[in-house]
């Protein structure tokens, strides 16, 4: 006999909203085209790593997620809302939201450590100045580093322990959506990773979510829940996507796309031949056009990675 379903049984789940929508996402600046009809959905709890070679968009994409640089077309959607439609008040208050962790760390150089990691809790809530201490002190253990540092300056640290220190800061308001600019950059192999343990940490955190942009691929497979790779515009079809591949670090493994296997292997191929006709291109512009830095080449443009 066939049971008959119930209505509890035949319905299924609605799918969760993403925390963070990138919507047919497009980005110029002046005539030069960087990111184009870039469509992204992350999930709360989940970590997506970026990746692509230098000028495909990575930081631009990175940006427009904090409303840092805006859309040409399409829209970058938090929890369903537009942050195009934002105030500028709306935007900040958003961005407490966020934890940015950027290339070089950006700490503030007359300020100890202490001071840096106190910065965001010192300007976005009314705490006492005991309970920022005591927040501090938490968060500087938890990235792995010495109380004693409390009391240096930047330069007084290793590049892995401004990494951190600016990891720390990154946390201090307990974000939902934590953003990581090529965190690995610059390190030794052993510090970086230290730092993509930390990254696979702070991914344990209830429900945080994580963005990393990076061309490491032992950060990728080390940390993705998913991977996506973008291409760089110029050496693309008019009608191509631009990300070329979305996948698991062990699809990505076994991708038959040349474009992803000669970036996961390291390898040069045509690279060499196309950068000397953007060399011989962009000699020739120079001696016959004026000098608008939007009408250059892709070689003599500004790298927008």
């Amino acid at each position: 006999m066939t049971a008959t379903a119930t209505a509890s049984e035949t319905t299924a789940t609605p799918a969760a909203q993403p925390l963070l929508s990138v919507a047919a996402l497009s980005v110029t600046f002046g005539s030069q085209p960087v990111l184009r009809n870039i469509s992204l959905d992350l999930a709360a709890g989940e970590t997506v790593v970026v990746l692509g070679e230098s000028g495909c968009g990575k930081t631009v994409l990175l940006k427009a997620m904090i409303g840092l640089v805006q859309p040409t077309t399409g829209a970058v959607l938090f929890e369903g809302e537009s942050l195009s439609g934002m105030t500028e008040r709306q935007l900040a208050h958003l961005r407490t939201r966020y934890g940015f962790v950027f290339q070089g760390a950006a700490l503030f150089d007359s300020a100890t450590i202490a001071e840096n990691i106190a910065f965001p809790l010192r300007e976005h809530t009314q705490l006492a100045a005991h309970e920022i201490d005591e927040i501090v002190s938490e968060l500087v253990a938890e990235v792995g580093l010495p109380q004693s540092v409390l009391q240096k300056k930047p330069v007084q640290l290793s590049g892995g322990m401004r990494k951190r220190a600016g990891l720390a800061r990154a946390l201090a308001l307990d974000p939902q959506l934590v953003l990581y600019d090529e965190p690995t950059t610059g390190l030794d192999p052993i510090m970086s990773d230290v730092i993509n343990e930390l990254i696979l940490r702070v991914r344990e955190r209830p429900r945080t979510t994580s963005v990393v942009v990076t061309h490491d691929m032992r950060t990728a497979h080390k940390v993705a829940d998913r991977i996506v790779m973008l291409y760089p515009l110029p050496r693309l079809q008019p009608d191509a996507s631009q990300i070329i591949f979305s996948g698991t670090p062990t699809e990505l493994d076994h991708s038959t796309d040349p474009r992803v296997r000669q970036f996961v292997e390291g390898r040069a191929g045509q690279r060499l031949d196309e950068l000397r006709e953007e060399q011989a291109r962009a000699a020739a512009w120079q001696t016959t056009a004026p000098r608008d830095p939007e009408t250059a080449p892709p070689g003599q443009q500004e790298d927008l990675s």
